[in-house]
């Protein structure tokens, strides 16, 4: 029997939106507990969710690697790259606010007000791999094959043609170099907070012209931010890069 928390929190509809009903229903719920929980629900029936992240986020970069190897004949370098795009941080956030895992998450009263923000970002992400872990255990390899193929590597073409495997501070440049033939330049414009909370703000310059801003908890974090912020401005995709798609009887090597 699942604990109370499974219809409580109307995990019946977390598994619909994802297609897989788990047999081990308290595996699904133990996925989105997170820590802060715990230490305010001492009693409460499940561990937190570390566990299966950790078993996750192998069986995820194995799903990945296995998909990049079968249909790609890039070299190592550029696969990895790729592969990073696909199961960083920001992708599996991404990935859990579209399937709507926040509602169904575990948190601490201070935690679950501290929404928007890269702290939640970063429990969302977390949960889905932990979610992905709980899947294996449950369903086995080819299950949570057909999740990840579902929601992660699909995303795999907006990856290439927008240059996400590389950081955004490199495409802009390269964009930028292509496009007008000028390299970006940043500059701090302004810094608030005591020395061990800074807040930066920096822009980032095509010559005279401010394109977009940044803010971050340290200069590289706003640097980051504003070349983000730039590519959408400027509505500019990423450096192109050849595909090497694997024909039937290609060799792997």
């Amino acid at each position: 029997m699942p604990i109370e928390e499974y219809l409580q929190k109307n995990f019946p509809a977390l598994e619909q939106k994802t297609g897989v009903t788990f047999a081990n229903k308290n595996l699904l719920v133990n996925a989105l507990v997170h820590r802060s929980f715990l230490n305010e629900n001492r009693d409460f029936a499940l561990n937190h969710n570390e566990r299966l992240e950790f078993l996750g986020d192998a069986v995820l970069e194995l799903v990945v690697t296995e998909f990049l190897f079968e249909h790609y004949l890039n070299p190592e370098g550029e696969l990895t790259n790729w592969r990073a795009a696909l199961v960083n941080g920001k992708m599996c956030a991404l990935v859990a606010r579209e399937i709507g895992m926040e509602e169904f998450l575990f948190l601490s009263h201070g935690e679950s007000k501290d929404d928007n923000t890269k702290a939640r970002d970063y429990i969302l992400a977390n949960a889905i791999e932990a979610f992905i872990g709980a899947l294996y255990l449950d369903q086995g390899w080819d299950i949570s094959k057909q999740f990840i193929t579902r929601w992660v590597i699909t995303k795999l073409p907006d990856v290439l043609e927008q240059g996400l495997w590389m950081d955004p501070k490199s495409r802009f440049q390269e964009a930028s170099q292509e496009v007008i033939g000028i390299t970006p330049q940043y500059k701090v414009l302004s810094e608030d907070g005591p020395d061990h909370q800074k807040i930066f703000v920096v822009g980032v310059y095509l010559d005279k012209e401010k394109v977009a801003e940044g803010t971050g908890s340290s200069k590289q974090e706003a640097q980051v931010e504003a070349a983000e912020n730039a590519l959408k401005v400027k509505a500019w995709k990423g450096p192109k890069v050849e595909i090497l798609e694997r024909k039937s009887g290609d060799t792997y090597g």
